[in-house]
């Protein structure tokens, strides 16, 4: 928890961007840093460390707006550097989009409340139903004696499709549904629903309605298969539970009755030349447009933050995009005292990246404040002491997962953790590339 104070949470939905580096992928298969990371971190759930709570030190309270990763992880470190902290969050519950915007069967709650709980014991101050910008303003805060301003809202708005007929009763934003139904709210799903996008929160929304009863769940996407920035696990599992996926293709209008949505017309697409993502572009085949019959259309093409906290601040300049420009290096806004960071400024994001925002941009608001900005952490723990490497070809190990047969109706947990046989398998296939010769 040095570097991270979410390790179960990122041990079961991070995108592991460290096993594209990892030396072992030259030989077979690269190392399962994920599942190991979530080993060690429900093992530590189990058998918790005790928390030794830092004394504040420091004349300064520093508040944090968004208690989502970005925002959490900055107050988790600026506890350990000895201020005053209090998180202020517009929803019900902290977690932001770890709590509204991922699953059950993904995130199951008790791990994410886990893992916040030994934060706040770690001095922190959270305080919910709190809407920064309508409820209280920064001006507010600042009169209340913050010295410093942590901006780090979520992108917790979906965006607009941009075709006739997307405010139909049926057409919905994919942040919007799967907000609701983790907060309980239990929204009504159709027969037929399709979604529209190919990330994460694509699939996710699919396999969401999928467990609240639809009949039949369709994806579909612009691009083809390999393009689908979702995780390639999370799109098998979705194609196991039976979600249809349809490349190539693009909803061009929505179309109802009474108000409601009865149908969907969609376009063939080829793919052009390349754009600068890498990818080929996408174009419309003429007179390729075709109707499908559905009941509910999911929106999941992208999604941006509610810049609402920072409406009519002269200081604090925002983009096209709803995001607030911040110095790329402290993170800090054009308003003296204000920072921010997560997906409030790079937009959508990892979960990852916003973490590694959120510990950094502590480290800047400590030196702000006149602190070293320095977090400490332990002592080299002996990593030269090596017992044997393994060169031959070794498989990486899988964790079970959940029988499709057992999935329908219910959000259980689908990815089982390693065993300890696998974990201590897996950990003895690194080479040890940290070693120095």
């Amino acid at each position: 928890k040095e570097k991270n104070p979410f390790p179960a949470v990122c041990g079961r939905v991070c995108t592991h961007p460290c096993e594209g580096k990892c030396r072992r992928a030259q030989l077979d298969q690269a190392i399962a840093i994920c599942e190991l990371k979530r080993f060690a971190a429900d093992y530590e759930l189990e058998n918790p460390i005790p928390v030794e709570k830092p004394e504040i030190t420091k004349d300064t309270k520093v508040a944090i707006v968004g208690a989502g990763p970005a925002g959490l992880t900055a107050a988790y470190y600026l506890a350990q550097l000895g201020h005053d902290v209090t998180v202020f969050e517009a929803l019900p519950k902290p977690g932001g989009m770890l709590l509204v915007g991922i699953p059950e069967y993904r995130l199951p709650k008790d791990i994410l409340n886990a893992e916040i709980d030994y934060i706040e014991r770690m001095g922190v101050k959270i305080r919910t139903g709190v809407a920064v910008g309508k409820d209280v303003t920064i001006d507010d805060l600042k009169a209340e004696g913050y010295k410093a301003i942590l901006i780090a809202v979520g992108a917790n708005v979906s965006q607009k499709l941009g075709v006739p007929g997307e405010d139909l009763d049926g057409v919905v934003g994919a942040v919007e549904f799967l907000q609701d139904v983790n907060l309980g709210k239990n929204p009504k799903v159709g027969n037929k629903v399709a979604v529209i996008g190919g990330g994460n929160a694509a699939i996710d929304a699919a396999r969401t309605a999928l467990r609240l009863g639809a009949g039949e769940v369709h994806i579909i996407y612009r691009r083809q298969r390999e393009d689908m920035p979702a995780d390639e696990g999370e799109i098998a599992e979705a194609e196991r539970e039976g979600i249809k996926i349809h490349f190539l293709t693009v909803p061009t209008k929505m179309i109802g009755r009474d108000g409601k949505l009865t149908n969907m017309e969609c376009v063939r697409m080829s793919l052009g030349e390349f754009d600068r993502s890498g990818r080929r572009r996408p174009v419309e085949i003429e007179a390729s447009n075709f109707v499908v019959d559905v009941d509910m259309v999911i929106s999941a093409i992208s999604q941006r933050p509610d810049m609402s906290v920072v409406a009519g601040r002269s200081g604090i300049e925002t983009t096209k995009w709803s995001t607030v420009v911040a110095d790329t290096r402290t993170l800090a806004t054009g308003e003296l005292g204000v920072f921010a960071g997560g997906d409030c400024v790079h937009g959508p994001d990892t979960v990852i990246q916003a973490i590694a925002d959120g510990r950094r941009v502590a480290m800047e608001i400590d030196k702000y404040l006149g602190g070293s900005g320095e977090i400490p952490v332990s002592p080299d723990l002996g990593r030269e002491q090596v017992s044997e490497i393994h060169e031959e070809q070794m498989p990486r190990q899988h964790p079970g997962v959940l029988p499709v047969d057992r999935r329908s109706g219910n959000f259980s947990e689908v990815v089982d953790k390693f065993t300890e046989a696998q974990a201590l398998f897996e950990a003895s296939r690194c080479l040890r590339c940290d070693v120095k010769d």
